[in-house]
């Protein structure tokens, strides 16, 4: 890529072509197309890397205090300059994309004096139909069903262990007044699936992000004494069929180290599309 090429801030006039470049590459950028599509409720800043009169070729998506590369299999970035004053002149507590894109971006911020604190590397996965026959498996007396908020009670455990075991990075502190924000919100204005044996709690999972044609699904989890028995096989089927019917794909990201769960989601259909990584400040 020659040096004609130049990081800019997205004006009015560039929604339409970085949009256009999102819907290209989506599947593999579920996350930043739905931080664009969420960008002026959080006033998020953007920048397009594009040489005058030429298509966009990469944007940069600062969402709050998380920086998402969409650099498109760019494998040379003119201009480091531009990034030296973004690392600069912005929080940054996390960085999350392709796993060749975020570590392009870490050397960016290595070069500031900025470590990570924490590295997570995930499978990133894929779907656009459920195989058939999947969904009857599971206990007899398992209830799939949408959550109340009278069962806030119940799910917040479920939510705080979640988070506990699958999102805080190394050495963070667990805020239980974030963590039962976050499930209130699920359970009132999100898509989320519980888990109920007989008569007790014992599962979620929901669509954690919104792009334009996909859902991503996260927030999978069933209670250590319930699992090993089709739960979150079934759990899991039921949900995503609902999202496929609306004619979305699906796609998911799970920890490398996370057999069962890559074994469940295969299970399921998803095949891997990437490498993804989220690093930690």
């Amino acid at each position: 890529m020659n040096e004609l090429y130049k990081w800019r801030k997205i004006k009015k006039k560039d929604i339409k072509a970085a949009q256009q470049l999102l819907v290209n590459v989506e599947n593999e950028y579920v996350s930043a197309c739905a931080k664009f599509i969420m960008r002026e409720k959080f006033n998020d800043p953007i920048w397009a890397l594009s040489a005058k009169n030429k298509e966009i070729a990469a944007l940069i998506i600062n969402s709050r205090s998380t920086i998402l590369p969409v650099l498109c299999g760019v494998k040379e970035i003119p201009n480091t300059v531009f990034l030296k004053g973004l690392m600069r002149s912005k929080i940054i507590h996390s960085i999350q994309g392709l796993k060749d894109e975020v570590r392009f971006t870490e050397r960016e911020m290595e070069k500031n004096g900025k470590l990570p604190d924490d590295i997570i590397d995930y499978d990133l996965m894929s779907l656009d139909k459920l195989p058939e026959g999947v969904k009857n498996s599971g206990p007899s007396n398992l209830i799939l069903r949408l959550p109340r908020i009278d069962d806030i009670d119940e799910m917040t455990p479920l939510q705080a262990a979640y988070e506990k075991e699958e999102v805080l990075p190394k050495g963070s502190a667990f805020n239980p007044a974030a963590s039962k924000a976050s499930i209130t919100n699920l359970i009132t204005s999100g898509k989320i699936l519980a888990a109920e044996i007989n008569g007790r709690l014992v599962g979620k999972i929901n669509v954690n992000a919104v792009s334009f044609s996909r859902y991503q699904v996260g927030g999978v989890y069933v209670h250590p004494d319930y699992r090993g028995k089709g739960v979150a096989k079934r759990m899991a089927a039921e949900f995503i069929t609902s999202l496929t019917g609306e004619g979305k794909g699906v796609t998911l990201f799970v920890k490398k180290n996370n057999n069962a769960a890559k074994q469940l989601y295969g299970a399921l259909g998803f095949i891997k599309i990437n490498d993804y990584r989220i690093t930690y400040y």
